[in-house]
């Protein structure tokens, strides 16, 4: 019998804003929610974003500051924040010649090493030099425009590395702080209460980013020191590394000794962490994971890279599309008419428990993952180019899925999370998969969904945008249309399927199992089987019983107090982002330890393992 491994608690932040309690979802369908809802939303946002803060969150907002939250929201025109792509700088290298040569002043500390064979140096006092040269190899100061001007960025005035002390932490590893710490508070359960129930040898930390830590204080910052005349900090290369993440959260967030590991697969990096997750709590290794991804890919080297590509969304490829007006908000366009995908930034988490811990501790059940499939592309020609490794992944969910739930659910009561990245490649091959496999499974108008329209692509953090969107869906009912094209693409494959343009209201328990696919360059496929809470809670009962789950539903009466305190915190702008840099230090020199068990000062005994798991073979 294999464990359940249940979704208990959510969090992150990207372009529609905070994810815990659907809030991010909820302004992606916000067209679709009852006044009060839609109110209720915008002024959420209002609070993250800095428009208002304290007792004044609550209340009703003027048309001006809901046009600068709507603005400032999804995927938009770059801001200046990040770097001006109309006017980005670089340096022009040139070599100056003259007939006569070159007489320049400098300080003495500033002469290149070695001397080149033609400057002829002349001291002057006070640290100054003379020097003349035949001539000069120089880097100019420019600027030119960067064409792709369109991105998903975090709600403008929300700036992650203000909500603690962030300092020298690249904008990546601000957003894992920011992200980890929202799931967890919105548990409803203190974490040292989770640590004593599972044991924290029981405990695992899955996360990463695909692309590292890119901006000035990561890995970009080590790699243009030389070149811009700097030095090396002691911070970049560290803070740099993939596994930042997962090791952020369990050094400052979770104060975590049991399992880690950072798992990165391009565009699909989410779900193989996710798949980490899954088999630890399947066969009983953990019970509890915390499963993320952070990226903040919204630096002008990224855009260039991705750009040579010819894999972005660039100005001249929308103007095809839209004519002179461009509008960025509609830059990303999956199964539509498109010309590349649009970038952006964020972060997302999620809380799994075992079924019998999670019944145990009260936590509220928000739904369950029930596989993670992997396949690679197998022979390529060209390494960014889609393979049949995705129909492996989605065909084998669908199966398996099949197998749980039964036909019924699978043909009538189940969704797709698309990649949908928004090239013209990606429309045709994915959508054909899809397609295909639900022709092969007896499915008629399968409901295909594409939150990258809304979001941009957050790498990394992609399919947890997924995860966090089927998770809405399974509380509100609403499917979120792909609002951005105005009809599907003529190339695009759908005898099967049904890609709504507009968002499509269901009962929130007609809906079964949210299936989440990912298509990364290099041959990383990925897709995940989600369980509806409604359907989650059918099989807790059968397995332990209605009276097991009366129990749950009282002790969850406080959870969910808890929960919803931080909840009515965050959404007036105080979010008390989790940081214990130096706190809670173990003494190594406390540590009791026998050969038959291990204790860390303040935690749980660990037993250590006494069985042969070769006993057949010794």
């Amino acid at each position: 019998m294999q464990r359940l491994p249940v979704i208990t608690a959510f969090g992150g932040f990207n372009p529609a804003g905070r994810s815990s309690f659907n809030r991010g979802y909820r302004r992606l369908v916000l067209d679709s929610l009852s006044a009060a809802e839609r109110r209720d939303t915008l002024s959420d946002l209002a609070a993250l974003m800095g428009l208002r803060k304290g007792a004044e969150a609550d209340g009703p907002l003027d048309a001006e500051l809901e046009r600068q939250v709507l603005d400032g929201t999804l995927v938009r025109e770059l801001e200046q924040r990040f770097y001006d792509y109309r006017h980005c700088h670089f340096h022009q290298a040139a070599e100056l010649k003259s007939t006569e040569g070159f007489t320049f002043e400098m300080a003495a500390r500033q002469l290149p090493e070695p001397l080149p064979a033609d400057w002829q140096v002349e001291p002057l006092g006070d640290g100054r030099v003379r020097v003349r040269a035949g001539g000069l190899s120089v880097m100019l100061d420019s600027y030119r425009e960067i064409s792709v001007a369109s991105a998903g960025q975090l709600p403008t005035g929300f700036e992650p590395g203000e909500k603690y002390n962030s300092r020298f932490h690249p904008r990546g590893l601000q957003l894992a702080i920011l992200g980890a710490s929202d799931a967890v508070q919105s548990l409803g359960i203190d974490w040292d209460r989770v640590v004593a129930a599972a044991g924290p040898d029981r405990i695992s930390v899955y996360a990463s980013s695909a692309m590292s830590q890119l901006d000035p204080y990561g890995n970009g910052g080590l790699l243009q020191s030389r070149l811009r005349g700097g030095r090396v900090s002691s911070k970049q290369l560290a803070l740099g590394l993939t596994s930042m993440p997962a090791d952020f959260v369990n050094a400052y967030v979770l104060g975590s000794v049991g399992t880690t590991g950072a798992v990165a697969g391009a565009c699909a990096t989410y779900l193989y962490n996710l798949r980490s997750a899954v088999e630890d709590i399947r066969c009983g290794r953990s019970r509890v994971a915390v499963v993320g991804a952070a990226e903040a890919p919204l630096v002008p080297e990224v855009v260039d890279g991705y750009t040579t590509m010819g894999a972005l969304a660039n100005t001249d490829g929308l103007r095809k599309i839209f004519g002179e007006q461009v509008d960025y908000r509609r830059a990303s366009r999956p199964f539509g008419e498109n010309c590349g995908f649009t970038l952006g930034e964020g972060t997302q988490w999620v809380v799994l428990m075992d079924d019998e811990l999670a019944l145990e501790l009260g936590a509220t059940i928000h739904g369950a993952v029930a596989n993670v499939f992997v396949n690679a592309d197998g022979t390529k020609k060209s390494i960014s180019a889609p393979g049949p490794g995705n129909y492996l992944t989605v065909a084998r969910a669908m199966a398996e899925t099949r197998a749980i739930v039964g036909d019924e659910s699978l043909r009538r009561r189940s969704f797709v999370q698309a990649h949908g990245s928004s090239t013209p490649q990606n429309r045709v091959t994915e959508s054909a998969i899809f397609d295909r496999l639900a022709g092969a499974f007896g499915i008629e108008k399968w409901p295909v969904c594409a939150v990258k329209a809304y979001l941009g692509h957050t790498v990394a953090a992609a399919s947890g945008d997924q995860l966090i969107a089927s998770l809405g869906v399974f509380d509100r009912g609403i499917l979120p249309g792909i609002t951005t094209i105005d009809r599907v693409a003529d190339d695009v494959h759908h005898k099967h399927l049904d890609i709504a343009l507009q968002h499509t209201e269901r009962d929130p328990e007609s809906l079964d199992v949210a299936f989440l696919n990912s298509k990364g360059f290099g041959g990383n496929n990925a897709t995940a089987s989600v369980l509806a809470p409604h359907l989650v809670r059918r099989m807790l009962a059968k397995r332990h019983g209605e009276q097991t789950l009366t129990a749950h539903r009282k002790r969850n009466e406080a959870v969910s107090e808890q929960a919803a305190a931080y909840d009515t915190r965050a959404s007036r702008g105080e979010l008390s982002a989790i940081y214990r840099f130096g706190e809670g230090l173990v003494d190594e020199s406390a540590i009791e330890m026998s050969a038959e068990r291990i204790t860390l000062p303040g935690l749980p005994t660990v037993e250590l393992p006494d069985s042969n798991p070769f006993e057949d073979m010794v």
